[in-house]
């Protein structure tokens, strides 16, 4: 077949289905309230966590390195694109993360498969829970090391795949989780994690994405959490949520930092982390070290419309962060809630098969610090009563 008949009938066939995603065009900052179509939406999905997307501290801070380092980076890091600002960076990362270095990358995608490629060999097994980021997925599969699957936060099943590779194996095992899994908004039970890692002599790797700026003293994320900084071997972070920005970084001892600058196609082979976006992060860190009121307001907003949803019977599944899934059950359920939210101007997102299994949408609503009561409010009575309509009509 023509290439571009099959992906037009692969198209054809998403919208059919009613998986076809609309991409909705914002035309101003990223916000509490966005303009789209030139109308103000009450936004429900965006991972800007602590508002520092478009806060006066990080507008400042880009403006001030504009002037400074210009905006290109001119080449890859191992060239002529590494600037001090970097290392600064990567200092303060390390040491707000209590690790012995950090390296930070153009994503936290490129995080991921600049690091899992990097670091195993054929001989290497890496053991991944069955719920882990695209990224992390991607990066096992440029990996030439052998992989298993454990079920979802089952340390039972862990420590079985463990039992039986333990004197099979002639490299390394590697352990790697998400630290908060993004759609459900649970956390991986990391104390656990690492008392198993211990016990049969493999490393651990978390990718912390939705911990950071949300768990642990100041929002040092969900190794901080446990408790577990310097026990956990290496962390994967991203700046494109809490922290408001756009990139990933990589945390761990010195000697893996170092072998990435040497090995990590990601380092060597695109062009280095805006010198604006680093110098915005040691502001934002700097911040979230001088005060927690933003992870306060986080919070509280978050238990707020958790509770009004569990006091009232409705399901928000297993989540214990401000990912908060209102758990609706049927696909067509979860698409027609959408778009009466979108047509009421708030602003939501669907999750459906393949994303999550069939019988288990949901909408998942991304609480942040800007938000106040009176939004949260007014989404618990517009979410609540459109879904109840639904589900009386369904029942007809």
């Amino acid at each position: 077949m023509d290439l571009y008949n099959r992906l037009e009938k692969e198209l054809k066939i998403r919208k059919e289905d009613k998986l076809y995603n609309i991409i909705k065009i914002l035309e101003g900052a990223q916000s509490d309230i966005v303009k789209i179509n030139n109308k103000d939406f009450l936004n429900m999905c965006s991972n800007n966590y602590l508002g520092f997307a478009n806060d006066p501290i990080t507008v400042k801070a880009i403006k001030e390195a504009v002037d400074k380092y210009g905006v290109g980076p001119g080449a890859v890091r191992s060239i002529s694109g590494s600037y001090s600002v970097h290392s600064e960076f990567e200092r303060v990362l390390a040491d707000f993360k209590k690790s012995e270095d950090a390296l930070v990358v153009q994503s936290g995608f490129q995080a991921n498969t600049g690091l899992i490629p990097t670091i195993t060999t054929e001989e290497d097994l890496i053991i991944s829970d069955e719920l882990n980021h695209a990224s992390i997925i991607d990066g096992i599969r440029l990996s030439k090391a052998k992989r298993a699957v454990y079920k979802h936060c089952d340390m039972e099943d862990l420590e079985k795949i463990l039992k039986e590779n333990s004197n099979k194996v002639n490299g390394n095992i590697f352990i790697i989780t998400d630290g908060v899994f993004s759609m459900d908004g649970d956390i991986a039970p990391l104390d656990k994690i690492s008392v198993l890692a211990k016990k049969y002599n493999a490393y651990s790797i978390v990718d912390d994405a939705h911990g950071e700026g949300v768990l642990g003293p100041n929002g040092q994320g969900s190794i901080a959490h446990f408790g577990l900084e310097g026990k956990i071997d290496i962390e994967v972070g991203t700046l494109s949520k809490a922290y408001g920005l756009v990139g990933g970084f990589i945390c761990g001892k010195s000697v893996l930092i170092e072998y990435l600058k040497q090995k990590s196609r990601v380092f060597l082979f695109s062009s280095s982390l805006q010198t604006g976006i680093c110098y915005a992060g040691i502001k934002i860190v700097k911040e979230m070290q001088k005060s927690n009121e933003r992870i306060k307001k986080l919070w509280e907003n978050t238990k707020h419309i958790q509770n009004k949803f569990i006091e009232n019977g409705y399901s928000i599944g297993t989540t214990k962060t401000p990912i908060t899934p209102f758990m609706v059950g049927e696909e067509a359920i979860a698409t027609e809630l959408t778009k009466i939210l979108f047509e009421k101007q708030i602003l939501v997102s669907p999750i459906i098969y393949p994303t999550v299994a069939k019988g288990k949408a949901r909408i998942r609503l991304m609480i942040s610090s800007l938000h106040s009561k009176e939004e949260l409010d007014k989404v618990y009575k517009i979410i609540t009563e459109e879904f109840e309509k639904i589900k009386t009509k369904g029942d007809k």
